[in-house]
């Protein structure tokens, strides 16, 4: 069997569009058989399998990010990593101004499932009883709405938050957590 032949100008491109390193790119492409769409599957599996690696380590360093909107809302939003120095990178930068963009637009109650109450939980389930779509999937588009690691991204409706996460983590190579927010809008108590 041949092997494609794989560009240096794709897998500029797939590192580009994934952060993923090079050499990664390169044996995603190789693996995909030149297929970009498939390669970039495959980097963003590996990229989850990463993250699912690194979610043990302990995040004692970090850093808040903020965002003001027209001076009506203002967000905060606490971001921990393993080092200080990937505390300073860019890339953790940008995730926060996404982050703070997100909660500031969305509006979420929790950061992930995990915090809701049971009580809340079970309070939704008994309500979406009475209705006739199935409680189970109303609760999933409930944990969609409310919990910022299961929101859509508001600039990729198509990627949740947790995926940006661990795509982040992937790129950077440190566990990264979401570990709180606040989200002021005037006149609201």
């Amino acid at each position: 069997m041949m092997a494609a032949v794989i560009s240096s100008e794709l897998v500029k491109n797939l590192r580009e569009q994934s952060g993923a390193p090079m050499m990664d790119c390169k044996r995603a492409l190789e693996e995909a058989r030149g297929d970009f769409s498939a390669a970039a599957r495959i980097l963003k599996e590996r990229g989850l399998a990463k993250a699912e690696k690194k979610a043990t380590r302990t995040t004692k360093e970090g850093l808040i990010t903020s965002y003001v909107h027209n001076g009506r809302v203002g967000v905060l939003v606490e971001i921990g990593c393993e080092t200080d120095f990937v505390a300073r990178c860019t890339d953790l930068q940008n995730l926060g101004k996404e982050l703070t963009l997100q909660v500031a637009s969305m509006a979420p109650r929790y950061v992930s499932r995990e915090q809701v109450p049971a009580e809340e939980v079970a309070k939704i389930r008994k309500a979406f009883k009475q209705e006739d779509t199935p409680a189970e999937k109303r609760l999933e588009e409930w944990f969609a709405q409310f919990c910022l690691l299961d929101q859509a991204s508001i600039r990729d409706p198509g990627q949740r938050i947790k995926d940006l996460v661990a795509a982040a983590i992937a790129k950077i190579g440190e566990n990264i957590v979401i570990k709180r927010f606040v989200r002021f809008e005037l006149g609201e108590m």
